[in-house]
């Protein structure tokens, strides 16, 4: 059956982003997060980035007003018993992740399909945390989801024939051109761009040149729309931090070593745009 009613885990900027992009093509869309505060800047970001859009002539007023309309936030799990499709969106955390699967399980359908937004955790294994596992992919969107195209799609050794076909008429209905990946932590992208990442930060702890320079020589020498050491800061240190350890736990390859340096940006708080703070001030 077609996906029209989906839920969405997490209402920070990856799943206000995957909120977004399900309204916009017409599904009702649940959005939840753990209390709400968090769900009131989620639902915030939101209409922020549509207005824009509309101040920018890229959405028509309408267009804006029919998303938020199709938008219905909670900081509970009983709506969820609509959805068609759940897609968790929470940090890069094996054991949030599998108390988001635990909480939410118990509302939803029978038919519902559990995916999950996570960047480098093999699906397979995200998929043995539920009681679905032959309804469970991966469904990897890219920041700012409602401008990136891409989604990688993977399927674990449980995944069905069926779940998968469902996921990757999803992603294209709302607009994405979906890649298939494997299921390895870090898929594709991740697996490319980890590396180049951390090796940004080894050049400047070991002085090569500025931060500043650093990101100038490889956007304008490369063509990169941004440098790595603010494509960081645009991802999160944190979450680059946690990425790198489950591929360097998963590989024992010294190109996923996180260096020091980000570990210490991690303690100190220093985690890019979204705490004002990383590599530079914002």
């Amino acid at each position: 059956m077609p996906i029209q009613t989906v839920g969405v885990l997490g209402c920070g900027l990856m799943g206000s982003g995957i909120a977004q992009v399900a309204a916009a093509a017409g599904c009702r869309t649940i959005v939840r997060e753990m209390d709400q505060r968090r769900l009131d800047d989620g639902l915030a970001r939101i209409r922020r980035f549509l207005d824009d859009g509309v101040a920018k002539g890229k959405v028509t007023a309408g267009a804006r007003d029919a998303t938020l309309g199709r938008i219905t936030g909670t900081t509970g799990v009983e709506a969820f018993a609509a959805c068609d499709l759940v897609i968790e969106a929470v940090s890069e955390d094996l054991a949030a992740k599998t108390a988001v699967y635990q909480a939410v399980e118990p509302a939803l359908a029978a038919r519902a399909i559990l995916a999950s937004n996570t960047s480098s955790i093999g699906i397979t294994e995200l998929a043995m945390r539920t009681r679905r596992p032959d309804r469970f992919g991966g469904l990897h969107f890219f920041n700012p989801v409602p401008l990136m195209k891409l989604v990688e799609i993977t399927r674990g050794l449980t995944t069905s024939e069926a779940t998968f076909g469902a996921l990757l008429d999803f992603a294209r209905a709302v607009g994405k051109e979906p890649v298939i990946a494997p299921d390895q932590p870090g898929f594709i992208v991740n697996r490319l761009l980890i590396p180049y990442l951390l090796n940004a930060v080894r050049c400047l702890e070991q002085g090569l040149a500025t931060r500043e320079d650093i990101d100038t020589a490889m956007a304008l020498g490369c063509g990169h729309p941004m440098g790595p050491l603010a494509l960081i800061d645009l991802i999160g240190v944190d979450t680059t931090y946690a990425i790198a350890n489950i591929m360097f736990d998963a590989f024992r390859d010294p190109a996923f070593a996180a260096p020091p340096l980000l570990k210490r940006m991690v303690l100190a708080g220093r985690l890019g745009r979204k705490s004002g703070e990383g590599f530079y001030r914002y």
